[in-house]
């Protein structure tokens, strides 16, 4: 059995351990569970030891979402379940079990003889694991037997609706299972038969989809026969995984070959049609008509030399994908979008700041802030005032690029808007503290030493201590008279004191 919750469990094969029912684990189990569950799989199949398929079907138990085919039981292992059944019912087990058998060994001549001990389903017949013979061949990468079984008129399409499938994973087809298993050649096959090239887009297993793992040639494959860059990679319902189109995955994962693969895919008509609940949420937006067109001189110099305008639902992928690509770290790929011309929101603008504070990217800190200025003002948020600004002044404190500097104070006067600043209250002269210039940055006549910028700079304890509250803590903070200043440089303490 595959669907191993208290939803399904009425529903589990005779196959599944009786006692492995429960909800799968939101977020990854603990160590010792993955022992328990791996070793119950072990003593399943009558073995003293666990291995590495025994761990990949204890993850279809605990992470929502995972799904790979079954392990096919030894026949010394298969004969233990018939003890439940009764005459009948184990006489149809047997002959669907050496139907399968017969088609798996791949020989032709055997096919008729397989189809008959199938029943009236014939080489379409789904065993109790929700799998067709064309389903096993395609995960094992027969081209032979797949190339058999289509010209015995074996469905293509067939899904694995099954109680015993896990049910975001009833919509694999056979183009699913060679895509998962990066068979190029069955793949092809396939479509080239008429398989709908959707069915090798839609898997749940992430680590496994081609996009994923970077197999361009799988995915220029789908892509050459139609598939879809917006369609949806994932439709279980878990909370692990979001509704992500293709664009997002490739670049959340950094693949720019693949992304630059997946833009140069014509757009469908049906990308142009929005839903009600689109419609609403968008707005008026007449007067940004003019940003979802790409440039067709884009500034990066590996970037493709034409790109062409989008529709705003690919547009939105885009923004989407630059969100991602930020927030796993690939800025390259967010300021490729940038320059190709998929505008700002501000909390991609944010994400992709802090990314780059993160990884040091002075180069991408300064385009970030020259063009906080093409954010529009109505996408402001209160994530600006909560998270931007404390970030620009932490930049602003530990940064020693002065274009960085200049355009952190731009970006400050923008936030700040039009209204006048606050009069700056008069210094209470009687409480000022002069001093002769001589005495200024003196060595010899000093008590207290400042580090800036790993430079001494020379001063007098009583004068500190008697004019601000702030030195008088900074010099009880440091009883060997020395305090190291690292938010701003040299120049500017030297000028501030």
């Amino acid at each position: 059995g595959r669907c191993l919750h208290p939803a399904g469990a009425a529903d589990v094969g005779a196959g599944a351990p009786c006692h492995l029912r429960w909800q799968p684990f939101l977020l990854l189990p603990p160590l010792m569970e993955w022992i328990r569950v791996a070793v119950v799989h072990a003593e399943h199949r009558r073995s003293l030891l666990v291995d590495s398929d025994d761990v990949r079907q204890a993850a279809r138990q605990l992470l929502p979402g995972l799904d790979c085919e079954p392990r096919q039981l030894r026949p010394e292992c298969c004969f233990q379940l018939f003890k439940c059944l009764d005459a009948e019912a184990a006489s149809d087990k047997f002959q669907l079990d050496l139907g399968f058998r017969m088609l798996s060994c791949g020989r032709a001549d055997l096919l008729h003889h397989a189809a008959r001990l199938l029943g009236a389903e014939g080489v379409n017949t789904i065993d109790d694991q929700g799998m067709s013979p064309l389903m096993y061949a395609s995960a094992a990468g027969d081209e032979a037997l797949v190339q058999t079984l289509i010209e015995a008129g074996a469905h293509l399409d067939i899904s694995a609706r099954h109680p015993s499938v896990y049910p975001g994973s009833r919509h694999w087809v056979a183009l699913t299972f060679a895509v998962l298993h990066s068979h190029l050649s069955v793949a092809q096959l396939l479509l080239e038969a008429g398989a709908d090239v959707e069915g090798g887009a839609l898997l749940d297993s992430q680590e496994k989809h081609p996009i994923f793992s970077g197999y361009y040639d799988m995915v220029s494959l789908l892509l050459a026969h139609g598939a879809d860059p917006l369609i949806k990679v994932h439709h279980g319902n878990s909370p692990l995984y979001e509704d992500m189109n293709c664009f997002s995955y490739a670049a959340a994962h950094g693949h720019r070959n693949i992304f630059r693969r997946l833009l140069q895919q014509p757009q469908h008509r049906k990308e142009d049609i929005l839903s009600l609940e689109e419609i609403l949420a968008e707005g008026v937006e007449d007067e940004e008509e003019e940003e979802l067109k790409f440039s067709t001189q884009p500034l990066a110099p590996d970037s493709p030399s034409i790109v062409p305008s989008l529709c705003k639902n690919r547009m939105k992928a885009l923004q989407q994908a630059a969100y991602y690509s930020a927030e796993h770290g690939y800025l390259d790929v967010t300021m490729e979008l940038r320059d190709m011309g998929v505008p700002w929101r501000l909390h991609i603008w944010l994400e992709s700041l802090l990314r780059a504070q993160q990884l040091c990217r002075d180069d991408v800190i300064i385009s970030l802030l020259t063009e906080f200025t093409s954010i529009r003002t109505e996408d402001y948020s209160p994530g600006l005032l909560s998270t931007g600004i404390p970030l620009m002044f932490s930049m602003l404190e530990t940064t020693k690029v002065q274009l960085s500097t200049s355009r952190l104070a731009t970006v400050f006067s923008l936030c700040y808007g039009s209204s006048p600043v606050p009069p700056v209250p008069p210094l209470d002269v009687t409480l000022s503290t002069q001093l002769d210039i001589h005495f200024l940055n003196n060595k010899e006549m000093s008590d207290v030493t400042f580090m800036v910028d790993g430079r001494p700079f020379f001063a007098h304890r009583v004068l500190l201590m008697s004019a601000s509250d702030r030195f008088r803590q900074l010099l009880a903070d440091s009883p060997d008279n020395i305090v190291h200043i690292n938010h701003m440089t040299y120049g500017i303490f030297q000028v501030r004191n």
